[in-house]
């Protein structure tokens, strides 16, 4: 593995030493996460059982839990928990359970989100709706399961939330912070719908509100809250989230343009084929020629063949979009990264936030 490189200029031991703390603590979530989702995956399909004609839905969405997700969301979560003085050698049952409903409605999520851009397969096999109309022969039908599959996912890991073994003012703390997230990304999931692709400050919104606070800022906060961590903490940690959860996304853009499919699960310029407007498309508007950028809204406005895909690409390249993004996004790594540099929390919980968050920002699927 080639050594990671680090805005601040690091020492490379220093910086492979926050990797292999955040490759342990993954791998040691995954493991446990894992394990409680299957308890919590198992529940729901007994009390299924109930409702016959249902169980396909359920079916569907512990299917898409089980088929991947690198658990980057508990990992943060036992991460944060684990710097404001959690226990370091156990994850307590209450973290444990946020970190499976955390798994449970990213699934939620996902099933609406390729339903909406028409995505067909997702984690290396077929997206939900996609799976449910080939059962049911009819694309419409299958949509609609997807729709109940993605809602039940929601209601399942607000549930969760609601039942963890934590006192009562953490646990209605915990419910509303979960809430409050799932709020925000359905909010930036309506502005990704009518964004006009020169709109940067909707661009920045949507980012913010779809993908960092569910990714990095929620994680780490719940973190914090299940600790019962004090108010400088809790603020470290989200100047912390804040440009990280921006960064991932900006890492998802440039993978969802120029990722390998072998590794990303799409094909080649998969975004642009779904027309997303990425912080890519912003900044080729913003750097292009009046005639490129013409060109390329022009291009945005249909469905793209290969040689569209091929022109864009090229485009973001010589422009020096793909660049700026990349430059943007080592600028708030290095930003998240400098607040843990002076923030009073647990060395070996930030260690390892430090390592996740290279591993989210620099990551190639």
């Amino acid at each position: 593995m080639s050594s990671p490189i680090d805005p601040r200029g690091a020492h490379p031991s220093a910086v492979a030493a926050e990797a292999l703390a955040a490759e342990a603590l993954l791998a040691e979530v995954r493991a446990a996460v894992d394990v409680r989702l299957e308890q919590h995956l198992g529940a729901a399909a007994m009390r299924a059982m109930f409702a016959t004609g249902a169980e396909h839905v359920v079916a569907a969405l512990a299917g898409l839990v089980r088929r991947g997700g690198k658990r980057f969301r508990p990992a943060l979560l036992v991460a944060a928990h684990r710097a404001c003085g959690g226990a370091r050698d156990v994850i307590e049952s209450s973290v444990l359970d946020i970190g499976a409903a955390w798994e449970i409605l990213q699934a939620y999520f996902l099933i609406h989100d390729d339903w909406m851009d028409g995505d067909a397969t997702r984690r290396g096999g077929k997206a939900v709706h996609v799976e449910l109309a080939e059962r049911h022969g009819d694309a419409h039908l299958g949509a609609s399961a997807a729709v109940l599959a993605g809602d039940y996912g929601s209601a399942l890991a607000q549930r969760i939330v609601a039942e963890i073994d934590a006192p009562a003012d953490v646990v209605r703390e915990a419910t509303i912070a979960f809430a409050r997230v799932h709020e925000e990304v359905v909010l930036g999931q309506a502005i990704d719908l009518t964004l006009a692709a020169d709109d940067v400050d909707a661009v920045n919104r949507m980012h913010a509100l779809k993908t960092g606070s569910y990714t990095v800022r929620g994680p780490v906060e719940l973190g914090a809250l299940l600790a019962r961590a004090n108010g400088d903490a809790r603020e470290a940690l989200r100047r912390f989230a804040d440009p990280i959860g921006v960064a991932f996304q900006l890492r998802d853009d440039l993978l969802g343009t120029f990722g390998d499919p072998a590794e990303t699960g799409k094909p080649v310029g998969s975004d642009l084929r779904a027309r997303k407007r990425t912080a890519l498309v912003t900044e080729t508007l913003a750097l292009a020629s009046s005639a490129e950028r013409a060109q390329l809204l022009a291009v945005l406005g249909r469905p793209l063949t290969n040689d569209d895909v091929l022109w864009t690409m090229g485009l973001f390249e010589r422009s020096g979009a793909r660049a700026a993004v990349e430059g943007k996004l080592q600028a708030l790594l290095e930003q998240g990264l400098s607040v843990l540099d002076d923030a009073a929390l647990d060395h070996a919980g930030s260690l390892a936030l430090r390592g996740l968050a290279g591993m989210l920002t620099r990551r190639r699927a």
